[in-house]
């Protein structure tokens, strides 16, 4: 069994990653890092430290087999104001991580969680070599991880896997949610408000169920194929009214179409579907929930 170290162990995503490796593979050992006091689900192996202080990053084991790095900042628009957040917490902490795994002599992997928002988004699939756009400080800051990433591969032979993300949701960790799309629509539906979307709804997505997406992140990073590559994690193809109107449909409620503010236009990438073929050649086909599904439990439930 391998030895698995997760820093930014109380974000979304990882809280629901350590949940599928209980489940999949019990009796894992594995390290927890973040900034807070302790874990917020009340996990053993947890240990508080900063990305952002090199000395306490001493403290992660980088004698593990495979370390997941979901440490990070997310956000659109906020990032042209909150830009130094933005770089510290994305960039900076991934190259303190990167300096301290090659001081300690490490030979982990390293899988990096990445976004749908460094493509040039178009009508169609788009592979890992389709042209790329950065509307955002978070989607250079993604990039630039990506390309760092790289570069230690090619200067220090440090290993690693990145999973680029399009839209997740759901989870299976009580209050643990991602605050994403999905997530914005139940909420609204389930006070009794219509859905609102910006312009007609049709810009379309990969959805990605949370145990289908913690499946691909466990195999993908168990697996000795996927490495120093980057890989689409796959999912369902809908537009945003498509989702809107399943859940409006649920609620009995409404879908209203509202002009698009100035600024979230710019930064609108577009269609940004994903060709994960790369990825299902390596592990197979994991993702295989449809959103239709996951809106009539969390509806019924």
């Amino acid at each position: 069994m391998k030895k698995i170290a997760i820093i930014g162990a109380n974000s979304y995503i990882a809280r629901n990653v350590i949940y599928t490796f209980e489940k999949k593979y019990p009796g894992t050992e594995i390290a927890l890092y973040d900034y807070l006091p302790e874990h917020v689900d009340g996990r053993s192996g947890y240990k508080q430290v900063s990305i952002l202080d090199r000395d306490t990053l001493k403290e992660v084991d980088f004698g593990c087999d495979v370390i997941y790095i979901f440490a990070g900042k997310t956000g659109s628009a906020n990032g042209f104001d909150d830009y130094d957040s933005f770089l510290d917490i994305n960039e900076r902490a991934l190259l303190n991580i990167l300096h301290e795994y090659r001081q300690s002599g490490s030979q982990a992997k390293l899988v990096f969680p990445s976004t749908r928002l460094v493509y040039k988004g178009r009508p169609g699939r788009l592979k890992e070599d389709a042209e790329k756009e950065f509307k955002t400080i978070y989607a250079i800051n993604k990039f630039a991880c990506e390309t760092y990433l790289e570069q230690y591969r090619n200067v220090f032979g440090v290993r690693y896997c990145i999973f680029r993300i399009c839209v997740p949701y759901g989870t299976m960790i009580t209050n643990a949610s991602s605050y994403g799309t999905a997530e914005f629509m139940l909420r609204k539906a389930g006070s009794g408000e219509n859905i609102s979307l910006y312009g007609d709804g049709s810009v379309r997505r990969t959805l990605t169920y949370m145990q289908d997406l913690c499946n691909v992140l466990v195999e993908g990073g168990l697996s000795d194929e996927c490495v120093n590559d980057v890989y689409n994690v796959g999912g369902e193809d809908l537009s945003l009214r498509e989702m809107a109107e399943m859940i409006a449909s649920k609620y009995g409620v409404g879908v209203d179409f509202v002009p698009w503010p100035e600024v979230a236009l710019k930064i609108e990438s577009g269609d940004t579907v994903f060709d994960s073929s790369k990825l299902e050649s390596k592990i197979g086909d994991l993702t295989t929930s449809k959103f239709a599904d996951w809106v009539k439990t969390e509806v019924e439930s």
